[in-house]
Parts: C-alpha cells; sequence; structure tokens
C-alpha cells in the first residue's frame, strides 16, 4: 500500500476520507486542524509518533501480540514460590466458566436495565463473606485490598472523630503507600515496630504509641512476613481501651483454621479476595472487603455499594439492590464520603463461586494443608547451610522469611540461580526490610506437592554450596 494512500481502520467508524470531508462540510471546517486551533503550537508535535509500522490485518496483530505473550515465563511453565500479595491458589474451573458468562462478564454498573442476576450474584457473595467473617455487611468489591485497608482506617477516622492510624511496622511497602497516599492529608500514619525475635507486633511498643488522637490500631493477620499475630486479641483489647477503633486485615483463606477477626472484637475487617478462586494474572486480578457490624453509625460510613434483599410486589417474589444508597457519591456526588468509583465486582462474584464451592468443610481442609505445607517447606529451607529462618518457631500460614546472608550471596543472586533451574524464588524483602538481611519470602500454596518443596530445597542448597 502506498505511503500516501489514506488508511480507512476497520475498527473506528467515518474513517473513510469521503465522510470525513462530509462531516467536516457539515461544521463548517476546511480541516481537521480546524479542530484543534485553541492549542497552541508549542504544544503541538509536528512529527509522527515513534510507533512501528501499522498491522493492517487481524492475522498480523495477532501475531504480534502473541510474540510480546511469549516473552514471559508463566507459573504454569515453571514451579513458583512467590507470593507477597498475589497468591497462586488453585482455580476451580467453574470460576472461570460462571464469571466469563457474558452477564457477568459485559455488565458495568449492574443497573436495573440490563442486571441479569448480577444483584442476587453479588448479594450472595456477600452473604456468604458475612458467614465467613462472623460479620453483618459486607460491601461490593473495591478495587484491591490495599483499597480496602485505606478505606476502613477512613472509615474508622471518620467515626472516631480522631487524626492518627497506626500500622504495623511489618507491612508491605506497596500496601503502606497507598495507605500513606490515600490519607492524605488529614490523617497521620504512625508504625510500631515488630518484635525481632517473633516477627510479631510488639505490644509494649504499641501501647507506648497510643493516645487520644489514635483513630484506629491497623493489624494484618496472618501480617505480610507470614507470621501469625497470636497477641490479636490483647491488640484489639488495647485499641479500645485508647478509644481507638481495631481494623484488621485478614487473608480470607485462613479463616477455615484461624478465628474471624469478629470473634476478637475487631470493629471492621478487610482483606483482597484474590485467594478465593482468581488467577495470579501477573500480578492480579485483586478486589477488596471490607466488613463491620450491622451498626448505623459503621454503615453509614461506607463509601462503596452495598447491596441487600426485599420483598418485591409480588407475593414470594425478592429483589436485590442498593441499600443506604443516599450516603454513596452516586447519590451525594461531591457530598459522598468518598468517591465510589468503579468496583471489581466480576471477582466478587467469582469469590462467591469458589465460596459456595467449597463450603465450610472445604475452606477449613484448605487452611490446614496450608499450614502443613508451611511448615513443610520451613524445615526443609531451615537445615540448608547458608539459610536462616527467622522466626521459624512462630505459627505461619503460607509464606516465612528465608535469610540466605550466611551464604554469601544476595537474594537477586540466588533467584537469578533458581530461575536458571525452572524455579521462581520467593520474594527479595531485602530492600523493604534490609534488617531481615538478605531475605526473601518464601511462599507455598495447595499447588505445591512435596516434591515441589523438595526440589525448591535442593537446588537451594545446591546454589549456596
Amino acid at each position: 500500500m502506498a505511503a500516501d494512500q489514506p488508511i480507512v481502520h476497520p475498527y473506528i467508524p467515518n474513517s473513510i476520507p469521503a465522510i470525513k470531508a462530509e462531516m467536516l462540510a457539515a461544521i463548517g471546517a476546511s480541516s481537521v486542524e480546524d479542530l484543534y486551533a485553541d492549542i497552541p503550537e508549542s504544544l503541538r508535535l509536528r512529527r509522527p509518533l515513534d510507533l512501528p509500522p501499522p498491522y493492517r490485518s487481524e492475522v498480523e496483530l495477532v501475531r504480534h501480540v502473541g510474540g510480546l505473550l511469549d516473552r514471559n515465563v508463566s507459573a504454569r511453565e515453571v514451579i513458583s514460590f512467590l507470593g507477597a500479595g498475589c497468591y497462586q491458589h488453585h482455580v476451580p474451573a467453574i470460576c472461570d466458566e460462571i464469571n466469563s458468562r457474558g452477564e457477568f462478564l459485559t455488565a458495568y454498573a449492574g443497573e436495573p436495565y440490563e442486571d441479569h442476576g448480577r444483584f442476587q450474584a453479588l448479594f450472595e457473595y456477600a452473604s456468604m463473606m458475612g458467614e465467613l467473617l462472623e460479620m453483618d455487611v459486607v460491601n461490593v468489591p473495591t478495587y484491591d485490598g490495599f483499597q480496602a485497608a485505606a478505606t476502613a482506617l477512613r472509615m474508622a477516622a471518620r467515626i472516631t472523630g480522631r487524626s492518627r492510624v497506626l500500622l504495623p511496622a511489618s507491612i508491605g511497602r506497596d500496601k503502606l503507600s497507598k495507605i500513606r497516599e490515600y490519607l492524605k492529608p488529614d490523617l497521620a500514619v504512625g508504625l510500631t515496630p515488630y518484635d525481632p525475635a517473633t516477627g510479631e507486633v510488639s505490644v509494649p511498643k504499641l501501647q507506648g504509641a497510643l493516645g487520644a488522637d489514635t483513630a484506629a490500631v491497623f493489624l494484618e493477620n496472618p501480617n505480610y512476613l507470614g507470621v501469625i499475630e497470636t497477641e490479636a486479641r490483647g491488640i484489639v483489647r488495647l485499641a479500645h481501651e485508647a478509644g481507638a477503633l481495631a481494623v484488621i486485615s485478614v487473608d480470607p483463606s485462613t479463616l477455615g483454621v484461624l478465628a474471624a477477626p469478629a470473634s476478637f472484637g475487631a470493629d471492621i475487617v478487610c482483606g483482597d479476595i484474590q485467594p478465593l478462586g482468581i488467577h495470579a494474572h501477573y500480578g492480579g486480578g485483586h478486589a477488596g472487603f471490607i466488613a463491620t457490624h450491622d451498626e448505623e453509625r459503621f454503615v453509614n460510613e461506607y463509601p462503596s455499594r452495598l447491596f441487600g434483599i426485599a420483598p418485591t410486589i409480588v407475593d414470594g417474589e425478592y429483589g436485590f439492590g442498593d441499600v443506604a444508597y443516599d450516603r454513596t457519591s452516586f447519590a451525594k456526588r461531591e457530598l459522598g464520603k468518598e468517591w465510589v468509583g468503579t468496583a471489581a465486582a466480576l471477582w466478587g462474584i467469582t469469590a462467591g463461586v469458589y465460596l459456595a464451592l467449597m463450603g465450610p468443610q472445604g475452606m477449613t481442609e484448605l487452611g490446614e494443608g496450608l499450614m502443613a505445607r508451611t511448615r513443610y517447606a520451613i524445615d526443609a529451607l531451615g537445615v540448608i547451610p547458608g539459610v536462616t529462618i527467622p522466626f521459624r518457631k512462630r505459627h505461619h500460614f503460607n509464606e516465612f522469611v528465608a535469610d540466605v546472608s550466611a551464604g554469601g550471596r544476595t537474594v537477586a543472586e540466588v533467584n537469578a540461580a533458581l530461575r536458571e533451574r525452572g524455579i521462581f524464588g520467593g520474594a527479595d524483602l531485602s530492600v523493604q526490610f534490609p534488617e531481615l538481611g538478605q531475605a526473601m519470602l518464601v511462599c507455598v500454596t495447595e499447588v505445591h506437592v512435596r516434591a515441589d518443596i523438595d526440589r525448591l530445597a535442593a537446588v537451594l542448597k545446591e546454589t549456596l554450596r
């Protein structure tokens, strides 16, 4: 095709030159340039963008994109021990089957004129999450768990009228960055040190940091380092004694074996539902949940949508839809508590399918298996010369810290050697937590069999030899 020949794009309407000319004539413009007359010359780019030639057929485009994707190495092709907030759990086929249905996949905001069961599906998801969390109210999912945590802390600040929140120093730095940015400029963020011997929050240091301005104490259980916070009940009590709320972030896949935070007094519970039937997808998808008891002071502070059930005018028929809609920015615009934004509702439906499939017994078996695998991996790596497990005697879930400093190698070097042998090692903690040395965060889930963990131990031992 000649370089000066006009392009008629197959996917862009009205790209035919004659139609363009007709449209310009209708508005009294001599050329497209007339439409940009108000843009200063200094802001215009008078040369083509530095882009490759266009692909003029779908076949060419598919081949190009396929080539880009082929550069990736996925956890389907190698053994992965990466976690740090995004986990390679088993995803039952039915989760993908249901969330790919047209009425769910293509629905946007779930308005009545295009809803085909989406409201009910999200209500059922919220109901099952409420049962798992032992809470009454669960929101339509936010973007991710980071957003859920930040919003939960703002809710706590609005309820208490206070201006400072306390977070554990063991929190992941990406999550900390998100929370800090979202709470600016209204709320100050303080970090409570963790005990270097246990990896758990230092209760005496927390007690000393509490004050009359503390709106919330935020706790992750298990924490970012994989350690279960055994003093969670006492931490909640200290928060309440100081007049603060307890905001607990939890991995929902733990709740078949660990007590729900509500059982030891948590006021607001939040987290990410990615472990519930959602693929890792090279870092996503994610969706955040927030849960509370059915108390007006909490419900009125949710900025996100809440779905409920109500009888219709037809006997025996029920409808599903928004609860307390007037508290949202959809109703009040700039007067809303926070901006609702686009929710990750499709992942909520997916998590609902997963929970319905697993049931209480399935969640218990999942949790027991995860804790057993984690302990097996700790024991397998802990005997390797050059490897130290900092919090080895503590209870762990899914993840644990392994320090390779004694082997004289950096985590980056060790992980590079593991990749050459078809293994993704643990996330590098040496920058986020330099006090832990050359440490990696090793993650095991139900997709790992004993042979996978044994192979990691063998290759790691060989690498550090």
